[in-house]
């Protein structure tokens, strides 16, 4: 079902509606192929849908009565379950797409054993999507959501205008966002003014990550909550307001190849303890590369967003619906 146009959209109830109503039906449309496992990227996208379903929902809370079971926290679940299989899967095509056709024949050999491994978890993953997808939980979710949608219950402040409440909805995610201390890693306070560090070597870089990786990680998770809320209503705004979406999603991505990369260092690690530098000193190098190159993808983006007056007109922008 399409989403309702700025003109027949009036009220907050009628958009949160059609906003469940849209993720939802992507969600469902996905299932079945995923049960069969017959293609990665239907998982991904099931997977989306329901990271945008529970945006949805979560951010509209306020003018929603939504039964129990279709909640923020029980599609978080379900998410996490996607979400674990999907990881693998986007670490096994990193790993022969990227890495792999650059490896000499010793470490290829080497591989052998990283994707057994990773064959074996997958089959452990699979098993837990497919037992979720028919537990009762998840046949509860859905319908208890299609009946929703069937009757939906509001609370009262479902019925002002879209337009006047906009910029309550969005700026306080974006305060949020801004305020995340993953900005400031990297960083040093020189006179009150936050300087970017740009004279880090590979080495430093790699030392940082590995003791503030969890902290950028979560900021490309607040990143990735911005950017989903903000396209809720894209169709509300100017065209300005979609180039800001566009440089979200970019901190989002190059943030999140960051953390692919480091979160793969760590399962190679995993598996072959204190001798992964020994088995894959190409992959090991490679990955460490990689990591350094994207850090110097990110810093434009974390100096931009530094500035004051960026801030501002990024927060000017939200003002200014259409």
């Amino acid at each position: 079902m399409k989403i309702a146009t700025k003109t027949t959209v009036k009220t907050l109830g009628e958009y949160a509606h059609e906003a469940i109503q849209k993720h939802f039906s992507k969600t469902l449309k996905y299932e079945k192929t995923v049960k069969k496992d017959e293609d990665p990227e239907a998982l991904h996208q099931m997977r989306v849908g329901m990271r945008r379903l529970r945006t949805t929902v979560s951010r509209f809370d306020l003018v929603l009565n939504l039964p129990k079971p279709a909640s923020d926290k029980k599609i978080g679940k379900i998410s996490r379950c996607l979400g674990s299989l999907r990881d693998l899967d986007v670490l096994k095509e990193n790993l022969e797409t990227l890495y792999q056709p650059k490896l000499p024949n010793k470490e290829q050999k080497s591989l052998h054993k990283v994707f057994h491994a990773l064959a074996q978890q997958r089959e452990v993953a699979l098993a837990d999507v497919l037992n979720t997808l028919k537990d009762e939980p998840y046949k509860s979710f859905k319908q208890t959501l299609e009946e929703w949608l069937e009757k939906p219950s509001y609370q009262s402040l479902a019925s002002l205008p879209i337009q006047q409440v906009l910029p309550d909805l969005l700026l306080p995610e974006v305060s949020i966002f801004f305020l995340h201390p993953g900005w400031l890693v990297g960083t040093q306070v020189i006179e009150s003014e936050v300087k970017i560090r740009t004279d880090w070597k590979a080495e430093k870089i790699e030392q940082h990550l590995t003791n503030k990786g969890d902290t950028v990680h979560d900021l490309r998770k607040q990143a990735k909550r911005v950017r989903y809320q903000m396209e809720l209503f894209a169709d509300l705004y100017p065209e300005s307001y979609s180039a800001y979406i566009a440089e979200v999603k970019s901190i989002q991505d190059i943030l999140g190849s960051i953390q692919d990369s480091v979160v793969m260092g760590e399962w190679l690690t995993d598996i072959f303890k204190s001798e992964f530098n020994t088995h894959l000193p190409t992959l090991a190098n490679l990955l460490a590369e990689n990591r350094y190159q994207l850090w110097q993808q990110w810093q434009p983006l974390q100096e931009r967003y530094l500035i004051v007056k960026n801030r501002n007109d990024f927060r000017l922008a939200i003002l200014q619906a259409a």
